[in-house]
């Protein structure tokens, strides 16, 4: 059964349409994440899910009940907000348990309920804490446990991470995939960090002006992107975009360093009607240094001539520009392997691996 389902939703702002016509449907247990540039309209879905927003037209389905016109407290669902949104003279227990008192919830319940989210969340020494007390790593989680005492059909994260620094993203991300998977609740999860998407999602809505772009699995939208915005969108250092031409059923040719056509075989034959002009997709770290030993070990690698351009070590891999005619391009090389700025190197590029855009469309071929 669906937790969520969204049917044909649409939203404006007297002639301005900041969604059109969103279909969407998250699985009972399901995390899902909205994902895109800042303007694209994930913020405005989540807030119309939570019936912060009105709906211009279509449907929102919270398991069997449509709630176009239900009141957000109606809703079972639970938010959590990028500001965290403490109430700054009130204890962490005091914070979790207001929405409890507000519903006549008995005391005896509330304890229960903040004994175990506070165990489950590891904050049982800050209970006693203001919101001032505790950093900004702590105060997500009480967040996130004012959310967890309700016991929601749905929560509902908006961009939670973003005001943390780095190193404290990724250790709340951690605990926010272990808290889905021992908590198992339906979680829409709104981000505009694609990293953030990738590893915590079963599945990604990719959206761009107010539109679904692709809603598939992580591994799915990274490897076969349905278009070339979500090509670009996915992935760090993005995908390199090439323009190359159909020499044969199984062939195209792209621009060398030396301003002559390289021909490079493709790994299977494209549909029929396909046309002339391509654009070649290949992440960065599907080229690599061509040697006889790579081409043994991954037959449908190509090689193809490029100059060093800027060499950028990051410790665990080494990114390296390269040049391909009037084009710059991005490749990821084990440190060791890596190539020196100046030199020319043939690269290998895996086929296999590439996608083939239409550059009318920008769809995938």
């Amino acid at each position: 059964m669906s937790a969520l389902m969204i049917r044909d939703l649409h939203k404006s702002y007297g002639g301005l349409e900041i969604l059109a016509g969103i279909n969407l449907e998250a699985r009972t247990g399901e995390f899902v994440a909205l994902v895109g540039p800042s303007g694209c309209g994930k913020s405005t879905l989540l807030a119309m899910i939570a019936g912060l927003e009105t709906v211009t037209s279509g449907e929102i389905w919270i398991g069997d009940r449509l709630v176009n016109s239900v009141q957000p407290k109606d809703r079972d669902i639970a938010m959590v907000f990028q500001s965290y949104a403490l109430y700054p003279t009130m204890t962490v227990r005091q914070n979790i348990t207001f929405g409890m008192e507000s519903r006549g919830v008995p005391k005896a319940e509330q304890a229960e309920a903040v004994k175990r989210v506070a165990a489950l969340l590891q904050i049982e020494q800050l209970l006693n804490r203001k919101p001032g007390q505790l950093s900004g790593g702590q105060r997500q989680r009480v967040a996130m446990g004012r959310a967890l005492v309700r016991d929601p059909k749905l929560f509902l994260f908006d961009e939670p991470l973003s005001n943390l620094d780095a190193k404290l993203r990724v250790d709340m991300r951690t605990e926010i995939k272990k808290l889905h998977h021992r908590v198992g609740k339906t979680t829409v999860y709104v981000t505009h960090d694609q990293v953030e998407a990738m590893t915590l999602a079963s599945r990604i809505a990719v959206m761009n002006q107010g539109s679904v772009q692709q809603f598939d699995t992580p591994k799915r939208i990274y490897d076969r992107p349905t278009n070339m915005f979500v090509a670009g969108f996915m992935g760090s250092p993005a995908m390199n975009f090439i323009p190359a031409r159909l020499t044969g059923s199984t062939s195209i040719s792209v621009r060398a360093a030396d301003g002559s056509d390289a021909t490079l075989a493709l790994a299977a034959p494209l549909p029929t009607g396909a046309p002339k002009d391509v654009v070649l997709g290949v992440r960065p770290e599907h080229i690599y240094r061509f040697t006889a030993d790579l081409k043994s070990r991954k037959p449908a690698v190509q090689p193809l001539q490029a100059p060093v351009e800027l060499v950028e070590p990051t410790g665990a891999e080494t990114l390296a520009v390269l040049r391909l005619g009037d084009l710059e391009i991005t490749g990821r090389f084990e440190p060791d392997d890596a190539p020196v700025m100046g030199e020319t190197i043939t690269l290998g590029i895996d086929m296999s691996r590439a996608c083939l855009f239409d550059p009318a469309t920008r769809a995938l071929l």
